[in-house]
């Protein structure tokens, strides 16, 4: 036998090969992506949730004037209530004139400095959760979720 011919029927084989590997690597490719049979999947419980949301009662947006030196900054702020129960939100909107003031009240003591970081917009929350909470008899707001917050 001549060289050539060795070198054909090897070059054939490995292309042989070649073409086999390729044929096994897309036929893998295509089983792999048939979706399996519904009856041989076993039916997983399904488990609620623990941080489950509250009912949520949106106010109007809110413009107050800081208590900054010069009273040049102003904040506008829109919140949402997460109530504890759907009766919760009978009681705010028999009450929301109350809810109003009592916000309006605690928003211009508030000086930039104290409402720009994080924390401060937390204590913020945290105080007006307490205020509203003393004035509501059924249910209680669980957070409130500052949907714009924007300080001039």
């Amino acid at each position: 036998m001549s060289k050539t011919v060795l070198i054909v029927i090897i070059s054939v084989a490995v292309l042989f090969m070649g073409m086999v590997g390729a044929g096994f690597f897309i036929l893998w490719n295509k089983i792999s992506q048939v979706p399996p049979d519904p009856s041989t999947i076993e039916e997983m419980p399904v488990e609620e949730e623990e941080n489950t949301i509250g009912p949520l009662y949106s106010l109007d947006t809110m413009i107050v004037n800081l208590s900054d030196h010069g009273g040049k900054r102003y904040l506008r702020v829109t919140m949402a209530l997460e109530l504890s129960d759907p009766d919760a939100v009978v009681t705010i909107e028999s009450r929301l004139p109350q809810v109003r003031d009592a916000i309006l009240t605690i928003l211009p003591t508030k000086t930039y400095d104290e409402i720009s970081t994080t924390d401060g917009k937390i204590a913020l929350r945290n105080q007006v959760i307490e205020k509203i909470n003393s004035l509501i008899t059924k249910g209680r707001v669980d957070n409130i979720y500052f949907t714009e917050f924007v300080v001039q």
